[in-house]
């Protein structure tokens, strides 16, 4: 049995992972697939000071209270960049990192320098497209049925996650054991990007024909690349 924790990215919250959660408990795996602060049903906890930083730390500390060791941690979209704070905090519990189709930022590089589409919704706190523009545009690869469903559960996400510089003073110095997924039908974060990060970790490299949402287009091989040690 393996204990995986699953970061969710932008927009998103643990709801985004349901086909995996049920293909890997299935299997005997130990799922937890949290909603980060400020996110989906958290979105009342919105307020000024989350970040990418705030968010890992809090997942630190499910690590620690749930005891949590030998963890292998899947993050997507700008879940990427949560995940490698996260395993620069908690090293010593990780054993493996997963980056699907997700943002691989070097210390001091923020989201806006690769994603620089404008959002449709802006406020002083969050960002994020309509449900219109979910549908119409982040979602149009999915099923008609599968793509209302999700654009129905898309939330703001903190501001500060897409404007403020990460901070990650030691992960790119530090081994990991790691995968990278590029869904070539994604625009962003890109391959360019990805293979960059990827290089840098000296990952194993995945691609898969799909959209930027693997877990719910093509979960099936989106499990081949989580359970590929």
């Amino acid at each position: 049995m393996t204990t995986f924790l699953l970061v969710h990215g932008a927009y998103q919250g643990g709801w985004i992972w349901q086909p995996i959660i049920e293909r890997l408990t299935a299997q005997g795996h130990l799922v937890y697939a949290p909603t980060l602060d400020g996110c989906a049903e958290r979105a009342h906890q919105m307020r000024a000071g989350i970040t990418t930083e705030s968010h890992a730390e809090e997942m630190a500390q499910l690590l620690h209270y749930h005891d949590l060791k030998d963890v292998v941690l899947v993050g997507t979209s700008s879940g990427g960049m949560v995940m490698a704070r996260l395993a620069e905090l908690a090293s010593d519990r990780i054993r493996r990192l997963v980056f699907a189709d997700a943002l691989m930022l070097m210390d001091g590089e923020k989201i806006r320098d690769i994603v620089t589409q404008p959002a449709a919704i802006n406020t002083e706190l969050a960002l994020g497209p309509s449900q219109e523009d979910a549908e119409a545009r982040l979602l149009a690869g999915l099923e008609p049925e599968l793509r209302r469903w999700a654009a129905e559960r898309f939330t703001l996400h903190p501001t500060a996650v897409f404007h403020e510089p990460v901070k990650l003073e030691r992960f790119w110095q530090m081994s990991w054991q790691a995968s990278v997924l590029y869904c070539s039908g994604a625009a962003n974060p890109g391959e360019a990007h990805l293979r960059r990060g990827a290089d840098k970790l000296g990952a194993k490299w995945h691609v898969i024909d799909t959209g930027h949402y693997p877990m719910l287009s093509t979960p099936d091989q989106l499990m081949e690349v989580i359970l590929a040690e």
